[in-house]
């Protein structure tokens, strides 16, 4: 029980740390956005991986390998359809809905915001999940997160503020997305504990969500403002970077 707090607080805490120094960087250049977020990408690549499908392969037991790909599949599919259900984005920033259709900019930032609100409940069962007994990897995914966590906080405040969202709306939202770590967090713990068969097909799902947000809404964002080179270098660094912490903790 106590480590299910952790992991739900440090995530929750991490988005937060990050959001509050996205208030004192209102001006990072897109070079600057998309290495940061490049960065997170390798990170999540790397716990979606290593942390979830590895461990799913490992954990199946007699299980035929092909739960494990239907799981990843279904994880990428769950994603998909909650982007086809993301409510009006006008009723989050407090502007009016005639500026929204109007401001392709506004709309575009909205849709990235939402982008990482919607993977942060996947991210949170991933971390969840893990934590039950059969999770050798338990931390690695929680503290793969909870690093990414810090840096994608600060890329979505700057883009909320200069759009013309008050300060007030953009904490609220800030909170309301770390929130949905902790749900998530608590969910997934719940499902692992649930039954042990279910641990390989929650793993790969998990995973399979990370890797579409990963490739659906990461990459191409960090690869829209001529930075492709430098974003994918800040990706395979991110990637190392978690495989380093993996081996430490092994």
């Amino acid at each position: 029980m106590t480590q299910i707090w952790i992991s739900a607080a440090g995530l929750c805490g991490a988005t937060l740390l990050g959001s509050l120094l996205g208030f004192f960087i209102k001006n990072l250049p897109h070079k600057w956005n998309d290495t940061i977020l490049g960065y997170c990408a390798g990170l999540m690549l790397a716990a979606s991986i290593i942390g979830l499908i590895v461990p799913g392969v490992e954990t199946r037991g007699d299980m035929s390998v092909w739960i494990v790909v239907a799981g990843a599949l279904a994880g990428g599919f769950f994603l998909n359809i909650l982007d086809l259900l993301t409510p009006h984005l006008h009723t989050l920033t407090g502007l009016d809905a005639e500026e929204h259709r109007n401001n392709h900019s506004l709309n575009r930032i909205m849709l990235f915001v939402m982008a990482i609100a919607i993977h942060k409940l996947p991210e949170g069962v991933a971390a969840g999940v893990t934590l039950t007994e059969a999770g050798d990897t338990s931390w690695i995914v929680t503290i793969g997160i909870a690093l990414q966590n810090i840096p994608e906080g600060m890329v979505i405040i700057a883009p909320l503020l200069m759009a013309g969202v008050s300060h007030l709306r953009t904490l609220l939202i800030s909170i309301a997305i770390g929130l949905l770590e902790v749900v998530g967090v608590w969910a997934g713990a719940f499902m692992g504990y649930l039954s042990a068969s279910l641990l390989p097909v929650m793993l790969s799902f998990a995973g399979g969500a990370m890797l579409y947000v990963i490739s659906d809404e990461m990459i191409p964002e960090t690869h829209a403002h001529g930075n492709q080179k430098l974003a994918t270098y800040a990706l395979i660094t991110g990637f190392m970077t978690l495989l380093v912490i993996e081996e430490a903790f092994a």
